[in-house]
């Protein structure tokens, strides 16, 4: 919760207080991911000490804001930044609405942007609402972004709460996960939505007013956190600038032994929850089964009752001996009704082999479940990371964070007469397609003059690209673009070396050395 916007609406109050007046006298990197602003008043630069620290450390497992009192600079391995910066005043720290980003404002329309969204937080220098620089240059989607435009105003009346049917999560997408899962928990099985309404002002309130900072373990991790309630509270403190350095602390003294232990437990977890949530729905499969009417008692009705049921019909009302009353039963006018109570009979054999399986898939998960949890009591007492890892190896449970990205994974794959031909899902999946899958001599479509798919057609060794295959390709590349409504779309055909992307190109956007250009029916395969 380190950047959770009720957080951030607390922090930046009291970052003002401290910076707002000085000047920045230094701004480095000394770490890949890390910057450290320092602060003074106009004229102390030359001073080796600031006065306000701020480091932005902006990890992909951890982004995080702390507030050191001093801080010593590397003699080597030390880069400047952001020089436009340097000795302007700071005039303000500005809070976005209802979004996880503030920004330092200096003076002539320069700011710098805290974007904190996790692992793909970002430092970007703007002047006034255009982008200058960034500091993680890897998310050249942030070269797109406009101060001007973020913040993010929401109609979160009971009105509004009402229309999402009490859905609080689409009127407060800033709450995060701890504080939804908080409230799900205290909301369980409560439909009256003025009492749900209710329960989440009072959220809202505790949020938007918090008495005090908690740094917690949850999930066997530290967190920070405005809610007392939930995991073991390590620390509570009432100012957000030492919260947050608390917090950055605590997670740095956890070793390499506890990181790898909590992830192991945490991934053991998830299974346990996802096995149990799949015995509750196949239980539940099994009760409904069990309370309906049986389709072999159907049949036995149908057999019983022949001579009551009129030809041609398609719902006959017959008495139910087994509960001794009438029942309404559904047939197959074409059918006769000896046919139709064949029909149920194989239902029932069908139905008999569904519960079955569901009784040996239950078995397997309950197994499966016991094994889980005594892996969890095994972990727990591990003392060394060599051990650790030598039971997660022995028992198949290294998780694989990332699964193996493939292009029939990435793409949308189609096959035309033999060749393979990917289709890009968005700006930056085209970008992944043109720039790192996509070889030179593959051939790449395009719809001309309007935003669209990316279209690669993967070449064959030793074999041209047929016509059929190109005009299909182009009518697939026509049909994924602004021009699928167009009788004709013109389309741009290309082998892939005369495509580049720079880096001043957002998402999406290529140079094309080299083109033809085809007319296209728009039409999907």
């Amino acid at each position: 919760m380190q950047t959770n916007y009720y957080f951030l609406r607390q922090l930046t109050p009291q970052l003002a207080q401290r910076v707002v007046g000085l000047v920045l006298a230094e701004c480095f990197s000394q770490e890949k991911d890390e910057l450290v602003l320092g602060f003074c008043p106009d004229g102390k630069q030359w001073r080796y000490r600031r006065d306000v620290y701020i480091r932005a450390t902006l990890r992909g497992d951890l982004a995080a804001l702390t507030f050191p009192d001093e801080f010593r600079r590397a003699g080597k391995n030390s880069v400047d930044l952001f020089p436009e910066l340097l000795n302007r005043p700071v005039q303000a720290v500005r809070q976005f609405e209802n979004e996880r980003c503030f920004a330092l404002v200096f003076d002539e329309e320069w700011s710098l942007l805290f974007k904190l969204f996790g692992n793909r937080s970002n430092l970007v220098l703007c002047h006034g609402d255009e982008v200058e620089e960034l500091f993680n240059h890897k998310l050249v989607g942030d070269q797109n972004l406009k101060p001007g435009t973020l913040d993010r105003p929401l109609d979160q009346s009971f009105g509004a709460f009402e229309r999402a049917k009490g859905d609080w999560k689409k009127l407060f997408p800033t709450f995060g996960k701890e504080v939804n899962r908080t409230l799900e928990t205290q909301l369980a099985g409560q439909s009256d939505l003025a009492v749900r309404w209710e329960v989440i002002q009072n959220m809202r309130q505790k949020l938007e007013n918090p008495t005090a900072y908690f740094v917690k373990s949850i999930d066997y991790q530290p967190v920070l956190s405005l809610l007392p309630d939930g995991g073991e509270v390590l620390k509570t403190l009432d100012d957000p600038i030492t919260a947050a350095n608390e917090f950055y602390y605590a997670y740095s003294r956890s070793s390499g032994i506890d990181r790898e232990k909590a992830a192991a437990l945490r991934a053991l977890t998830r299974r346990i929850q996802k096995t149990e949530a799949y015995l509750e729905t196949t239980y539940r499969k099994l009760a409904e089964l069990e309370d309906a009417v049986g389709h072999e008692e159907v049949g036995h009705i149908l057999m019983a009752n022949l001579h009551q049921i009129p030809e041609r019909a398609e719902v006959v009302e017959l008495y139910d001996f087994y509960r001794d009353q009438p029942i309404r039963i559904r047939l197959k006018p074409d059918a006769t009704p000896q046919k139709n109570a064949e029909i149920y009979y194989r239902k029932a054999r069908n139905e008999k082999i569904e519960v079955g399986k569901h009784q040996e898939a239950i078995e397997a998960r309950e197994a499966e479940r016991v094994e889980l949890e005594r892996h969890c009591r095994a972990i727990e007492p591990i003392e060394t990371l060599k051990e650790l890892r030598k039971y997660l190896k022995a028992n198949t449970l290294e998780e694989n964070t990332k699964a193996v990205e493939t292009p029939e994974t990435l793409f949308r794959k189609v096959v035309i007469d033999g060749f393979e031909v990917f289709i890009g899902r968005n700006a930056r999946n085209n970008d992944l397609l043109t720039t790192r899958y996509a070889r030179k001599e593959d051939l790449w479509l395009h719809a001309r003059d309007v935003t669209g798919s990316h279209v690669v057609i993967r070449r064959k060794p030793g074999q041209p690209f047929p016509n059929r295959v190109i005009e299909r390709a182009a009518q697939l590349a026509a049909w994924h673009s602004k021009r699928r409504t167009d009788s004709l779309c013109p389309v741009i055909v290309t082998p892939k070396k005369f495509v580049r992307k720079t880096r001043d190109l957002a998402e999406g956007q290529v140079i094309i050395d080299k083109e033809e250009v085809v007319m296209v029916v728009p039409e999907n395969f």
